[in-house]
């Protein structure tokens, strides 16, 4: 069905616009191909109360010793419409893009395809986007792979172009980890990377 309305999608935290094809994910809306890629949470209800779905916290991956925080982040003003991606060191390297007819889904890999393309050594990716960080922590792409780029709904991978060689990065390298943080909520390199994505997506649709 699509929205109606604005609102957050309930796996990746980005934004839905209305007129977006969207799905039931647990007790939330998701974009159609995150709901297809995150899995169901069990219901549970207490004395009284309705049953609802609970998301039991995730560890971090395992980083490696020593290795190098990276912010990432992506922007689209509408979706799709012209984006922007960023990626942030906190010491000082960083770097930005954007594209004229992109999504938000797609700011946010190639903002982590292009940190881990540009810096060598051991990294933790850090980004607001559990489409991208849950890919990696649990595995999404080994399934992706092994239906031949299908997703468990047997649709193709939305943005395989970009997924693609991030995975193959990614296990490649083996030194890599991935770790969400909580968009706009006082991170100051998280805000940081969102201010240089959202300046590249109005620079190229001006």
């Amino acid at each position: 069905m699509t929205a109606k309305y604005a609102t957050t999608c309930g796996v990746c935290s980005s934004r839905i616009q209305p007129g977006e094809e969207i799905a039931r994910s647990g007790q939330t809306w998701a974009h159609t191909a995150c709901a297809a890629q995150s899995p169901q949470q069990p219901a549970t209800a207490t004395a009284g109360k309705p049953a609802k779905a609970t998301r039991p916290a995730r560890p971090d991956m395992p980083a490696a010793e020593g290795a190098l925080e990276v912010w990432t982040d992506g922007a689209c003003s509408g979706n799709p419409g012209p984006g922007g991606w960023a990626w942030a060191t906190r010491d000082g390297r960083q770097d930005a893009g954007g594209e004229p007819a992109t999504t938000n889904q797609r700011m946010e890999i190639r903002a982590a395809l292009e940190a881990v393309r540009a810096l060598d050594g051991p990294l933790v990716v850090v980004s607001d986007s559990t489409y991208v960080v849950n890919c990696f922590r649990d595995g999404w792409w080994q399934g992706w792979m092994a239906r031949g780029w299908l997703t468990s709904a047997k649709k193709p991978v939305v943005s395989r172009d970009l997924w693609e060689p991030l995975i193959t990065e990614v296990n490649e390298r083996g030194d890599i980890s991935f770790r969400w943080v909580k968009g706009h909520s006082g991170d100051e390199m998280n805000d940081l990377v969102d201010r240089l994505a959202v300046e590249q997506s109005l620079a190229v649709a001006g």
